[in-house]
């Protein structure tokens, strides 16, 4: 499997106000600094803990169908789009919705098949054959846990107050285990 997101997150779980006050900067001269820390910040702790923050797109894309259920990576799952799949001479088709049925209590979110229903007798191509489109993530940024804004603001400060690669030592453990600690309460495990 495969994973791309097709439409990234339109905004932050950290806004560059608190950034700024987290860091202690006065005036507006660091601004584009701390608002790409903001973004590398919450894809670091995206990829660590497994799960996507704000509303995003997600394309899973499989050389062959799952098995049912299908376990879908970087919860929460909010909803599924579309389940897509392409024969042996790259003809597109699309899975009826009402074929299978998202379970978007679950985590990770599943996709199973609705009751009698069996897989296309469809030869498929060698890559890439399936791909399940949804949307995942806690909807906007006052929805994210605070645990992972935390997480998130001590990176940005560390990140901030050393721009260059550092030798690993005790202070750069502390933020490691601080952010890890902050980040493994729900950590997703890769499916």
């Amino acid at each position: 499997m495969s994973i791309k997101v097709v439409t990234p997150p339109a905004s932050e779980p950290v806004v560059l106000a608190d950034a700024v006050l987290h860091c202690r900067i006065d005036g507006t001269d660091e601004n584009a600094l701390v608002t790409a820390l903001i973004v590398a910040a919450r894809e670091y702790c995206e990829k660590y803990s497994g799960r996507a923050y704000i509303t995003q797109t997600i394309r899973a894309s499989f050389d062959s169908w799952p098995s049912f259920p299908i376990r879908l990576p970087r919860p929460p799952l909010a909803a599924v789009s579309s389940i897509k799949y392409y024969g042996e001479d790259n003809t597109e088709y699309t899975l009826d919705a009402a074929n299978y049925y998202a379970d978007t209590d679950s985590e990770p979110g599943r996709i199973a098949l609705a009751s009698g229903i069996s897989l296309p007798a469809t030869t498929l191509r060698d890559i890439n054959a399936v791909q399940v489109t949804y949307t995942a993530g806690y909807g906007n940024a006052a929805a994210v846990p605070q645990r992972v804004k935390q997480a998130m603001l001590l990176l940005i400060g560390y990140w901030y107050e050393n721009r260059e690669a550092a030798a690993l030592g005790k202070v750069s453990s502390e933020i490691s285990f601080a952010v890890h600690s902050l980040l493994g309460i729900d950590r997703v495990w890769p499916v």
